[in-house]
Order: C-alpha cells, then sequence, then structure tokens
C-alpha cells in the first residue's frame, strides 16, 4: 500500500522536507541566540543609565578604550571646549532628518582632552552648505553625559572614506581624531546630556537610546521558525495518509468493475429452442 512512497515524485518530496526541517531548526536557533544576546544588552544599557555619574577618568584613560560594560554610563568632565578642533559628523539623522553631530574637544585642567558630542544640528540647503552650528562656551565648563566607545565601521556599519570636506568626518573614531591634535584623547566619547553654565544656544541633544523589548521580535521570530518545522511535518503526514486513502478506495472500487458480463448480454440469454426447418417439416 506504501509503495507509493518510493516513487520519484514523492522522494522528491521526501527530500525538501528533510532538508527544510533542519534550516528551520538552525534558523530558529539563531533567532533565539539574537534574543539572548540583545536582551542581555538591554538590560546592562538600562541599569548602565540609570547610575550616578562618575568622573570620566574613572572609566576610560588617554588612549584607552571604553568596555562594553560602560556603554551609556553617566559621566562628568570639566575643562575648557577646544572651539578651533571642532568638528562635524556627516550623516547622522535625528527625527527623520539627515544632519550632523557637533563634535568639540574639552581639554581638561591636566591636559588631557575628552571628546563631547554637544548635540545635532539640521543640514544646510545643499549638500555643500554648512549648516548653523551655535558656538561652544567659553570658560570653564562641567559638562554631564552618557560614555559612548570609539566607532568604527565594524561597530557602527558606518563606511569610511578620504576626501570629505574639511572639519567633517564620518566615525567619531578617538584614535584617527586624535592624532591630528596636540594632546592626548581620553578612550571613547561623552554624549552630553548637560552642562554647566548651561550655554545660551545649543545644538538639539542627541536622545537617550532606546532599548526597545530587548529582543522581543527575535523572540517571536525564532518561535515562528519552530512552529514552521511543525507545519512542514504535519502537512507531509497528511499528503502520506491522503493518498494511502485514495488508493486504498481505488483498490476496494476495482472489483465491481471487473466482474461477470453486464446484463443483457447476449451470453447471459436463456437458450433457445432450436428450430426445425421448413423443408424438414413438410417431410413429415
Amino acid at each position: 500500500m506504501y509503495r507509493f512512497l518510493l516513487t520519484p515524485r514523492w522522494l522528491a518530496l521526501h527530500t525538501v522536507v528533510l532538508l527544510v526541517i533542519p534550516a528551520f531548526v538552525l534558523l530558529g536557533q539563531w533567532q533565539f541566540g539574537r534574543f539572548t544576546e540583545r536582551s542581555t544588552s538591554s538590560d546592562q544599557i538600562t541599569r548602565n543609565l540609570a547610575t550616578a555619574p562618575v568622573s570620566v577618568e574613572e572609566l576610560t584613560s588617554p588612549g584607552g578604550t571604553v568596555s562594553v560594560q560602560d556603554k551609556y554610563r553617566p559621566v562628568t568632565v570639566g575643562g575648557r571646549y577646544d572651539a578651533d578642533a571642532q568638528l562635524l559628523v556627516r550623516r547622522r539623522t535625528q527625527n527623520k532628518v539627515v544632519g550632523f553631530y557637533v563634535l568639540t574637544p574639552l581639554i581638561s585642567p591636566n591636559g588631557t582632552g575628552v571628546l563631547v558630542n554637544r548635540g545635532w544640528v539640521k543640514a544646510g540647503a545643499t549638500a555643500d552648505a554648512l549648516p548653523e552650528v551655535p558656538a561652544p562656551p567659553s570658560g570653564e565648563v562641567t559638562v554631564t553625559g552618557r560614555l559612548r566607545p570609539t566607532e568604527t565601521e565594524e561597530t557602527s556599519g558606518i563606511r569610511d572614506r578620504a576626501g570629505l570636506p574639511t572639519g567633517q568626518v564620518l566615525l567619531i573614531n578617538t584614535e584617527a581624531i586624535g592624532s591630528r591634535l596636540p594632546y592626548r584623547l581620553l578612550g571613547g566619547y561623552v554624549e552630553l546630556t548637560g552642562q554647566s553654565p548651561a550655554a545660551t544656544t545649543a545644538p538639539e541633544p542627541v536622545p537617550a537610546p532606546d532599548v526597545g523589548g530587548g529582543g522581543g521580535l527575535n523572540l517571536a521570530y525564532g518561535v515562528q521558525w519552530w512552529l514552521f518545522i511543525g507545519i512542514a511535518i504535519g502537512g507531509w503526514a497528511l499528503l502520506i495518509r491522503r493518498e494511502a486513502a485514495d488508493l486504498r478506495a481505488a483498490a476496494t472500487a476495482a472489483p465491481a468493475t471487473t466482474g461477470g458480463p453486464e446484463p443483457g448480454d447476449p451470453a447471459e440469454l436463456p437458450d433457445a429452442p432450436e428450430r426445425t426447418a421448413p423443408a424438414e417439416r413438410a417431410g413429415t
């Protein structure tokens, strides 16, 4: 009855199903892995944002790096802005509008500097037009902000390139920017959230990170892929049962159509009495 499972058509279907099932298993595992990773990162960022500010030099050092565990930690730093070394970071979107980040080094009393992202400004009327950028305050200031790691092509997804207009960059890369400055920079940079004394005019603050659902979509996608496994197996079994039922029905109906002669067939008529030819009757 189940010999049909070895026909070419069914062997092709078996192959497809047996390839689909492990593929769905791997896709589900990948989504669950992303869920775990994003949930862990989301929890870490949420905890970091809630901590009290500390001196930036407690978490980074000149030429050093910012660890993933310290990302978005609130920090404070004091000093004077180096307005002559200010840079514009291209292609930064805020509120669905393309513009620039305003990146200004802050030199502390000990002579080291730290890059401060003072905020966002809207792009100019044309691609070559400079935006309007509020000048940094003069004199001593104390900055409070979120500590961020230096940006690279790998971590940011932004492809760096040469030939940009003077005073503009694509990445907030501390090492690359610091190589052109006469003082050493602390690793990473500070995303400004507050300043004392406050500036009269300032770029638009960068909003806090959106931690979202902590990878909730990845969890849903993982469950979805594994549900597809059940659907594939269930559909496969259903097709097999239906094919077997059709073959049984065909086998049961076959004897009724291959029996004896049909009603009215001459072979079923009773034998007729033999007639006597007229010549023979006349002779009697």
